[in-house]
């Protein structure tokens, strides 16, 4: 018996095939372009038929390994096809047909969310990914959503926030309180209930004592008790009284607000009380101070009588210094005139000195200056 491979070959067989060839219709192709088909059932067959090849398509796409380049190629496909659809859709709807696109569901993303056309992918409007191509590197993070950035808070919304607690108001809700002045308050009622106790038993006792006759005894002793309370009081207020005098008097001790400051005049004052100190510093020295103090020990300060003037007419602003005569030894330096030595020892013992006092305030007035003659007028005056 002959096979099925030689039957098929044999020529009763091949005639049948051709024979049945010739009555098909030619194979149909889809048109290029949708504006070309005029019949509406034509329409919706492409259209079914484009909706076949991508239900394939993203069966496909779904095996991710597939490799990444056969993925983006079947992505791109399938993006092709369906504008290709919806160029359909719209021929469909200019011949009369139904609206396929206002029923279409929504493309989503890996989460289900709705995304939305175009793509922000930047392959054009409408591009959109199926399958295991959601994964390739860089489309991922198409998908992903940017972190919120954190808005700053305005001034109201801080202050709409803020309530008794952050003034605090709410400082006695924590408990701490309590617990301190929980032994606190169990003294004062003891304190309460002990006074009321001593109370009552004054009470009975005046009861007592009114049935039995014995009023005025008890009497004095609830007086001299009101008394007693009396000075008990007094005394407390006396010692808190003393208490805040004394820490008062603490307080003014330990802080002066104002600080009495000097004036102008005193700080010229104590300016040239300093200056003199230190000229008197430069140009006197210690052995000079020392004469001057045994000097003014041994001196005898008079005032002249009226009408009595010495050989330089001086009147009777003039300051007279008596001192006695003493000896002392002369220096080489120093020149002694024979006529003055004659002059001296005729003249008695003690002799007088006249120096004006408008005198001795110009020389002090020359000594502040600094100069070096008043110095030396110092020394003369001075031996």
């Amino acid at each position: 018996m002959a096979r099925n491979e030689e039957k098929a070959q044999s020529m009763l067989n091949r005639f049948i095939a051709l024979k049945a060839e010739e009555k098909k219709k030619p194979k149909e192709r889809r048109p290029f372009l949708a504006s070309e088909c005029r019949d509406l059932a034509e329409a919706d067959k492409w259209r079914q038929q484009i909706m076949r090849e991508i239900g394939r398509k993203v069966a496909e796409i779904q095996n991710e390994g597939l490799g990444e380049h056969r993925l983006r190629d079947l992505n791109d496909e399938i993006n092709k096809l369906i504008r290709e659809k919806s160029h359909w859709e719209r021929r469909i709807v200019e011949l009369g047909g139904p609206n396929y696109a206002k029923h279409a569901p929504k493309m989503t993303d890996l989460e289900g969310n709705i995304v939305d056309v175009p793509n922000p992918s930047g392959r054009g409007p409408g591009y959109r990914y199926f399958g295991a191509a959601k994964k390739l590197p860089g489309v991922r993070e198409l998908f992903e959503k940017p972190p919120e950035l954190r808005k700053r808070r305005t001034r109201y919304d801080i202050y709409k926030r803020i309530d008794a607690s952050y003034y605090g108001y709410r400082d006695d809700e924590d408990g701490v309180l309590e617990r301190v002045e929980g032994p606190a308050e169990e003294k004062m009622r003891a304190e309460a209930l002990e006074e009321w106790r001593r109370v009552e038993e004054v009470r009975r006792e005046a009861k007592k004592a009114v049935k039995s006759g014995e009023v005025v005894s008890v009497v004095k002793e609830v007086l001299f008790e009101g008394m007693e309370e009396e000075v008990e009081e007094e005394e407390k207020r006396k010692r808190e009284k003393l208490e805040k005098e004394e820490m008062e008097r603490e307080g003014r001790r330990e802080f002066v607000v104002h600080v009495p400051l000097p004036d102008d005049k005193e700080i010229e004052r104590m300016v040239l009380e300093k200056k003199k100190i230190e000229l008197l510093s430069k140009y006197v020295s210690d052995g000079l101070l020392e004469e001057q103090t045994e000097a003014k020990a041994m001196l005898n300060i008079q005032r002249s009588s009226s009408g009595d003037e010495d050989h330089l007419g001086r009147g009777r602003d003039s300051v007279y210094v008596v001192r006695e005569r003493q000896p002392r030894e002369q220096s080489k330096s120093e020149r002694v005139d024979v006529s003055d030595t004659e002059q001296r020892a005729t003249k008695p013992e003690s002799f007088r000195v006249g120096v004006k006092t408008k005198d001795i305030a110009k020389f002090f007035t020359t000594l502040l200056d600094g100069s070096e003659k008043a110095a030396e007028r110092l020394k003369c005056v001075a031996n």
